[in-house]
């Protein structure tokens, strides 16, 4: 019960888990459109962090959208440096599960990434998402520009009028200037895409986002 517990609950600095200073070595291109998962990237596109369940289902929804360039599974929102998988599943790092969007602004607009980040997943539960319970699986907006936390801001507000006439709970999401991300491991990358019939964890609520 006590280890059920921690995972509900954000660690402290103090008990948090101490990391590393080496980062995680991955791919050098994504497994889908082989483009670089690293970067450097086109000076033209814009970056977007979403933490919405489990990465593996959440990666594929936004790799699968016109416009976007790369895709990549990580962690952020945290206290430990360089975590692996099993250190954020422990629950003492405070890392989320995101997926890090690369994007081109003139083909996908950052607002339609909100909308598909909305439909996608249930925001309403908190430190879980579905039968994934932890920190790790909370839902989170991680913003590049005040304009993209403008955009999350007002998008959570209409979001929630519509949950709410559906009868649901009020909205749980985090939306916050962008922490430091994480690589996941390589086998994390594109895992949906190497492992067609794996995992996927995704549930929305089948509300529509409509402004």
């Amino acid at each position: 019960m006590g280890l059920f517990t921690k995972k509900l609950e954000m660690p402290t600095a103090d008990a948090a888990l101490p990391g590393r200073d080496e980062a995680m070595p991955v791919p050098d291109q994504h497994f889908v459109n082989g483009h670089p998962l690293q970067g450097p990237y086109p000076d033209h596109l814009e970056m977007a962090m979403f933490g919405m369940g489990c990465f593996w289902g959440a990666e594929r929804r936004f790799w699968e959208q016109e416009g976007v360039f790369v895709t990549a599974a990580g962690y952020s929102g945290g206290l430990t440096p360089n975590p692996t998988y099993e250190e954020v599943c422990s629950g003492m790092t405070g890392h989320n599960e995101v997926v890090r969007v690369v994007f081109d602004p003139a083909i996908v607009s950052y607002e339609e990434l909100l909308r598909v980040f909305w439909e996608s997943h249930n925001p309403t539960q908190g430190m879980r998402q579905g039968n994934d319970i932890g920190t790790q699986y909370r839902s989170g907006i991680y913003t590049y520009s005040d304009a993209q936390q403008a955009a999350a801001e007002r998008t959570r507000k209409v979001f929630e009028e519509n949950l709410r006439k559906e009868g649901f709970d009020a909205i749980t999401t985090e939306v916050l200037p962008a922490p430091t991300f994480y690589f996941a491991e390589h086998y994390h990358q594109q895992y949906l895409a190497k492992v067609p019939n794996g995992y996927c964890g995704l549930g929305g609520t089948g509300v529509c986002y409509t402004a």
